[in-house]
């Protein structure tokens, strides 16, 4: 009997459909051995344990919210554009929630990589704010404000954080609005702390 033949893109893809499909939390590398039919320390030929596994995730979680990010900004602009946004980091949540999950459990800091990957999520927000008259370093701010309280809401969200019997779409639309009125405040004022 033949042994199967993995990468280490297959061991990712597989705990990555684990993480979406049982949790992120009920990740193993046994579980994910078990998924591939190999014993666990064959994964040891394509990760470095469970952390760079955790690591592996988190950056592919952030691709995925980059790509979706831009297919998202293309063609909008000004508050559409944000709103596109918005409903995009959601249905990544939505969509991948044990990939999302992984995003939050491996710190970035030093991690020239990971920085980079969270970077570009930032600048993929504050491209899509170039219909809005702010400078630079305003944009920089709002996309950051944007990344923190789309994560926020859709972290809250995927965890039935937000008390019922409240609408979610309704608490959103607010969200977004009152984003809005913060970039309008910037741009009339040109002030930023």
């Amino acid at each position: 009997m033949s042994r199967p033949t993995l990468d280490p893109t297959q061991v990712i893809d597989e705990a990555a459909r684990l993480a979406d499909t049982e949790g992120l939390d009920a990740l193993t590398l046994t579980r994910v051995a078990d998924a591939l039919g190999v014993q666990q320390p064959a994964l040891y030929r394509h990760i470095d344990g469970y952390d760079d596994l955790i690591r592996s995730l988190g950056l592919r979680g952030r691709e995925l919210l980059a790509e979706r990010l831009s297919e998202a900004a293309q063609g909008v602009a000004g508050e559409d554009a944000v709103r596109a946004l918005g409903d995009a980091w959601r249905s990544v949540v939505r969509d991948a929630p044990g990939l999302y999950a992984a995003t939050d459990r491996y710190p970035c800091a030093g991690d020239d990589e990971l920085e980079a990957a969270v970077e570009r999520v930032v600048n993929v927000i504050a491209r899509s704010l170039a219909g809005f008259d702010l400078d630079d370093a305003q944009r920089i701010h709002v996309a950051r404000a944007l990344r923190s309280a789309f994560h926020g809401f859709a972290h809250l969200e995927s965890g039935d954080g937000h008390p019922h019997p409240h609408d979610l779409e309704v608490s959103f639309a607010g969200l977004v609005d009152l984003l809005m009125a913060g970039i309008r405040h910037l741009e009339r004022t040109g002030e930023s702390r």
